[in-house]
């Protein structure tokens, strides 16, 4: 029943309001969990827009790649980025959140938490989140379009005349990966099921090369394998050579993410 400018005042602890009116304009913040946002206010006062960016494992070379595109577009507009990582721990995750929501005007990343964890811990302050689906969300979005590059990749294999392809998961529970693997699969009239698929321990080159040697023992005939990312594939490559399989000539790999990394390997990784 007052004015914004009322409210603003109040909220700001600005003075010369009649204490039953601050009283009430209070009440009405914490009903609604309202907090004065930092970046509505860094774009009313010109200020500096500070980007808090949180991701899940700093080791992991895919991260870096991600936070370099995400300082590159924050120089475009003259943001500055605060880099948190949450080592795949959701409460690190709340305590970024907290952290942040006081630092930073937005905060973009990975994040398990659901979405109601992640709003009680996020202050009102803006999010988008990485690699959850829209479907699955809330709030904002951005993710990588894994049905599509699964097509093309598995579309590469085909063409060059694999007919007995597996797959390297890094991902339990729902994997789209893997979902998209065996559509392509079955679209290319493949007798490929789950036994084609091999689970890695861990996201990284010696997960892979874990992941390839059960592969291997339990489907020595194949003669191609899809890796959920790049690290895994690279694995896949050291595995299959160790056991006597020549690549690409008689066990080709395919990656996914296209790190740069796959430069830097012999012959170099298709992803």
């Amino acid at each position: 029943g007052v004015s914004r400018q009322t409210v603003s005042r109040a909220v700001n602890d600005k003075g010369e309001i009649d204490p039953g009116t601050q009283a009430r304009a209070a009440a009405a913040a914490r009903l609604l969990d309202y907090r004065p946002s930092r970046f509505a206010r860094g774009l009313v006062r010109k200020g500096t827009v500070t980007a808090g960016l949180v991701i899940p494992d700093l080791m992991n070379p895919f991260f870096p790649e991600v936070a370099a595109g995400v300082l590159e577009a924050a120089e475009l507009r003259g943001w500055q980025v605060v880099v948190w990582d949450s080592r795949t721990d959701e409460a690190r995750e709340r305590e970024a959140l907290d952290v942040l929501s006081h630092q930073a005007d937005a905060v973009v990343g990975y994040f398990r938490s659901p979405d109601d964890e992640l709003a009680r811990h996020l202050g009102g302050v803006p999010l988008v989140l990485l690699e959850r689906g829209p479907q699955h969300t809330r709030f904002a979005a951005v993710g990588i379009d894994a049905a599509a590059g699964v097509e093309q990749g598995m579309a590469h294999l085909v063409r060059a005349g694999h007919r007995r392809i597996g797959m390297l998961d890094g991902v339990h529970g729902p994997a789209p990966r893997r979902h998209a693997f065996l559509a392509e699969a079955r679209r290319h009239g493949l007798s490929v099921d789950d036994d084609w698929i091999a689970m890695c321990p861990e996201h990284s080159v010696s997960g892979g090369e874990e992941g390839m040697e059960r592969l291997l023992d339990a489907r020595p005939e194949l003669t191609a394998v899809f890796g959920f990312n790049d690290l895994i594939a690279v694995g896949a490559m050291r595995a299959a050579r160790r056991r006597g399989r020549r690549v690409p000539d008689e066990l080709a790999v395919l990656g996914f993410d296209g790190l740069s990394l796959g430069e830097l390997v012999d012959p170099g990784l298709t992803t």
